[in-house]
């Protein structure tokens, strides 16, 4: 037996991007940042950053993505690694290890509470709603 899984808290470093791919399926992809602080020998404070490329195929995931997602979102997500090959423009080998939400595997949530600009709500104004009696006769 064998578990390819990966469990990562972080921050979006770019928007999602949501491309259609040539079978109509959509892919939705984005950076994410993790970050660990620490303290050195000298006293200071320390941190490193590590990049990851998230490639996202479960089709309810992209549309979470496409709708709420943002740069700066902190978001909690379970995927696996999964690494391609491929040859650039100049025809040189190339390889890259991403981590992948596939069709029915994964886990996507967000964690706080900002959302992409496009859907924070406006101001509303707030209106006096009316006293409802419940004590009617229920048909049932």
């Amino acid at each position: 037996m064998s578990i390819n899984k990966v469990i990562l808290v972080g921050n979006l470093g770019k928007d999602p991007e949501v491309r259609t791919m040539s079978s109509g399926s959509r892919v939705c992809t984005f950076s994410l940042a993790t970050s660990e602080r620490w303290k050195g020998k000298d006293g200071q404070q320390q941190e490193r950053t590590e990049w990851h490329s998230i490639v996202i195929f479960n089709e309810h995931f992209v549309d979470v993505a496409e709708k709420y997602l943002a740069k700066g979102n902190k978001i909690y997500l379970e995927g696996q690694l999964q690494t391609r090959e491929w040859q650039d423009k100049n025809g040189n080998n190339r390889k890259t290890t991403e981590i992948t939400l596939n069709r029915y595997r994964g886990e996507l949530q967000m964690v706080g509470e900002k959302l992409a600009p496009e859907h924070r709500p406006q101001e509303t104004k707030t209106t006096a709603i009316e006293h409802i009696d419940l004590d009617d006769e229920v048909p049932f």
